[in-house]
């Protein structure tokens, strides 16, 4: 921090003359670039400002105005004080004088005894000085950090860390639209920080320049390059005075934090990074207080407070294509997660919904989606469902997706078992067959389970018993008996409705069946036959379905 007129009241040298401040006492903050001595009432016209003006008042004038005209002529010039020793012309300050400087917001400090201005000023510059030295070294070692970060290509989450333990204060960074991108927190509960952080924000106007800002004394900085403009880089607190050094740290954290944005072409937007690492934390870490999480998805756009949330799963299917020129498998599949978030991403603008996006496994993206009092659900899914559809079909290596959908959470806290039911819900829709624009529990049904459970030897196993001879006998006679199986057990055992379903005459179809009886040795009329051989068939789609997942 500059030299203050406080730091040099408290020197030893000045301390022995007994100081008194008469006017400015809520100014003695100011900065002091150098103490000195004068006793010419028209010393102002050769000052530069910040000087603590040192005087025993021999040759000030009598008059009352021209008492107050030096106050003035001083206050203009920028004067930080003015040190007036008694004893030698006057016995107290006159009131002239305490009366201009108060008018004119000039500290004034009188002197009861006598003291050595040699000793006084000496002092004053070694403070002084050695306050500069210090700064010099602190702002080396600033440049020093930041660069290292910036070189290194460190994540904004220890840009901020670094930049909060160098000012002792919360630190935010925000987008255009101020939406907090990053945070850290600094003796200052989290969720106090981000409280109706849109409104607070807007009202810290800075016109685009670094500087204090708003009712609440915010330090902000625009954050950028290259004539682009992204976001802004704001300092928290307790009113915090826009000294230079925390004006400093701010606006290398700024350049850092704009320098590893350019670095990294294929760096995820900071906004789908804040979205991956809230959901991380919400589905993997130590669950934050639910106010907590309301205030940290309000600052991003997304309020969960007093709304329904649904979580949802959208199941990637392997899509067309294959490997480009240079490419390995690992590579590809990374370029087509990203593809997919980002997708995803888009279809929540498209359908104007609010939700959280992060890419949650390998071929899985999750979505926590808020609905207002007022929104209907199933439009709300459905119009969501055609946009992921549309855009998944629009990437450069087209999608096909399986939307699950969770049943409603009470509260954010039931975040994790919601997300756990809406995969198993998207897994499960991934052996049913197409049509719907996504799923929910009740759509699965003993479809989906078979699904759930086609990894089991047991269920494998049971397909076989049922099963292998027809299969077997299809592969030998180039035949297609399953087929007719299933169109028999799928129009519920109605012969004539399954004939004209696979568009074969009565007669022929009525010849295969009884070939399938034969083969399997079981009677398809009887009802316990027909069920197990349908769980069967449905459990074999689920396996074969598989395969290509």
């Amino acid at each position: 921090m500059p030299t203050s007129v406080a730091d040099v009241l408290a020197l030893p040298a000045v301390a022995e003359g007994a100081p008194q401040v008469l006017a400015g006492h809520d100014l003695l903050d100011r900065p002091v670039r150098w103490v000195h001595v004068s006793e010419v009432p028209e010393i102002a016209g050769l000052l530069q400002g910040g000087e603590l003006l040192l005087t025993t008042g021999v040759a000030l004038p009598d008059a009352t105005e021209r008492l107050g005209a030096y106050v003035d002529e001083l206050a203009a010039a920028g004067v930080s004080g003015l040190v007036l020793e008694l004893g030698r012309r006057f016995a107290e300050a006159p009131r002239p004088l305490v009366h201009a400087a108060a008018r004119a917001g000039l500290p004034l400090v009188v002197l009861r005894r006598e003291v050595r201005y040699v000793q006084v000023t000496q002092a004053a510059q070694e403070l002084i000085a050695g306050e500069q030295f210090a700064r010099l070294a602190l702002s080396e070692r600033i440049h020093n950090l930041f660069t290292t970060l910036s070189v290194e290509g460190a994540a904004t989450a220890d840009v901020l860390r670094h930049t909060a333990e160098l000012t002792g204060m919360s630190v935010v960074l925000e987008n255009l639209s101020h939406q907090v991108l990053a945070h850290h927190t600094t003796g200052r509960e989290r969720a106090a920080l981000l409280r109706a952080w849109e409104r607070r924000s807007r009202e810290a106007v800075a016109g685009g320049r670094s500087g204090a800002a708003g009712p609440e004394g915010w330090l902000v900085t625009p954050v950028g390059a290259r004539g682009e403009v992204w976001g802004r880089l704001i300092l928290a607190g307790e009113r915090p005075r826009a000294d230079d050094h925390l004006l400093l740290v701010l606006e290398r954290a700024a350049t850092a934090l704009a320098m590893n944005r350019l670095a990294e072409r294929d760096r995820e937007s900071l906004e789908s990074h804040a979205h991956r690492t809230l959901l991380a934390d919400l589905l993997h870490g130590e669950l934050p207080p639910a106010e907590d999480v309301h205030a940290q998805t309000a600052a991003l756009g997304v309020p969960t407070a007093r709304r329904e949330l649904l979580a949802v799963v959208v199941r990637l299917e392997a899509g067309p294509g294959s490997l480009r020129a240079g490419e390995t498998p690992s590579v590809r599949e990374q370029a087509q997660d990203r593809e997919d978030a980002e997708a995803v991403t888009s279809a929540v603008r498209d359908a104007g919904v609010r939700a959280l996006v992060a890419p949650l496994s390998r071929a899985r993206v999750g979505l926590l989606l808020t609905l207002g009092r007022s929104d209907d659900p199933h439009a709300v899914l459905s119009r969501l469902a055609d946009a992921v559809h549309d855009r998944l079909a629009r990437c450069a290596r087209p999608r096909r997706g399986r939307l699950g959908v969770s049943t409603p959470m009470e509260d954010v806290t039931e975040v994790r078992r919601a997300f756990a039911e809406a995969e198993q819900v998207a897994d499960a829709a991934a052996g049913s067959s197409p049509g719907r624009a996504y799923h929910r529990l009740p759509d699965v049904r003993v479809r989906g389970l078979l699904y759930l459970l086609r990894a089991d030897p047991r269920v494998q196993g049971f397909v076989e018993r049922e099963l292998a001879p027809l299969l077997a006998y299809d592969d030998a006679h180039g035949t297609d008996l399953l087929g007719v199986l299933r169109a028999y057990l799928e129009k519920g055992r109605n012969k004539s409705a399954a004939a004209d379903a696979l568009h074969l005459s009565r007669p022929t179809f009525y010849g295969r069946l009884a070939t399938v009886e034969r083969v399997l040795e079981v009677p398809l009329d009887a009802p316990e036959s027909a069920l197990s051989l349908h769980v069967a068939v449905l459990a074999l789609d689920a396996v074969r379905g598989s395969e290509g997942a």
